[in-house]
């Protein structure tokens, strides 16, 4: 098969999970994408707004959109609701007795699915986030000296809301950096409420609409592979990124710049972005078009900066029309 046959079949991923997602969830289509680009980019989401937003729903939607594997397995998606009193192991599992053989088992905990919804991520307190954070980076789970891998895909969306913060655990730095996205979901316009105020009686629930539109886990791997053999990534990108890395690191607004896995975890998700926009190539332009989700949470800002969207744009927009004008003249 053809570069371009195997890309539209990704592309056909891409389109079946985003229209479930679309089906349930109404005037979200930017959160949407970017939710699916994660997916496909084999990366994590954090999802940031008030309470009512359609966060939760938009997870389990997608989650729904995923089918579930043979008689046995675990179910595609699961819901963890985070509290301050959660424990590692109300997440990975844990080992029991059978009293019958006398013998030890494993039972396998909520982490063991394809989309994972960390519920108000930021009200479980260190060792939780720590037990999450293995599976997030590692793909396994660790339960009394022995390494348990995970399903693939292995997919966590975590909420959080950004008002309510008496009872909540600021994440650290490094789980912060294992999300390659972080997306601040904002309010809906008039016309994207009236939409779902329109369908919310004569909507099907998502466990219905998942019926008619599931994804087998084995088709989004396989357009994870096709993604990354198929969508060159030029060594002007490279710099770009790098460049801007540069940047943010320099400017005195910010305390501490991005890492180096984040521009490491940029290329999958660029592209994917520029395989949806029908490219076998990245441009700059994808990398402007994904900067503030694949940045902003990685940064720590110095006090007194009011917005480090606008830091990441300013520092990333010398670079880009550097580079931009660079391909244009190699052109």
């Amino acid at each position: 098969m053809t570069r371009e046959g195997e890309l539209a079949q990704a592309r056909l991923v891409y389109d079946r999970l985003f229209a479930a997602c679309r089906r349930e969830v109404r005037g979200r289509d930017a959160t949407i994408r970017l939710l699916v680009v994660a997916l496909l980019a084999d990366g994590h989401v954090l999802l940031e707004h008030d309470p009512g937003s359609g966060k939760t729903t938009l997870a389990k939607v997608l989650g729904h959109a995923i089918a579930s594997g043979p008689a046995g397995a675990p179910p595609a998606f699961r819901r963890v609701q985070f509290t301050p009193d959660l424990l590692p192991s109300d997440i990975t599992g844990t080992t029991v007795l059978d009293p019958a053989t006398g013998e030890s088992r494993f039972h396998r905990g909520p982490i063991f699915t394809h989309v994972l919804l960390a519920d108000e991520i930021n009200r479980a307190g260190a060792k939780v986030q720590a037990a999450l954070l293995e599976g997030m980076a590692e793909r396994q789970v660790t339960i009394d000296g022995c390494s348990y891998a995970l399903d693939r895909p292995f997919f966590v969306v975590a909420t959080q809301n950004p008002l309510d913060q008496v009872g909540t655990y600021a994440l650290s730095r490094a789980q912060l950096d294992r999300f390659l996205f972080k997306i601040e979901m904002t309010p809906l316009d008039r016309a994207g409420e009236l939409e779902v105020l329109d369908q919310h009686d004569a909507a099907p629930g998502a466990e219905a609409v998942a019926g008619d539109a599931t994804v087998d886990p084995a088709a989004i791997e396989g357009a994870r592979r096709i993604v990354r053999d198929g969508v060159s990534v030029s060594r002007l990108v490279h710099e770009c990124l790098v460049d801007i890395a540069g940047a943010l690191r320099s400017d005195p607004r910010i305390r501490q710049g991005i890492s180096t896995r984040a521009i490491v975890d940029a290329i999958p998700a660029l592209q994917t972005w520029a395989m949806i926009h029908g490219r076998d190539f990245v441009t700059q332009g994808d990398v402007k078009a994904l900067l503030v989700p694949l940045f902003v949470h990685r940064l720590e800002a110095c006090v007194g900066l009011q917005s480090a969207e606008r830091a990441v744009r300013d520092c990333a927009s010398h670079v880009l029309e550097r580079y931009i004008r660079r391909t244009l003249v190699s052109a």
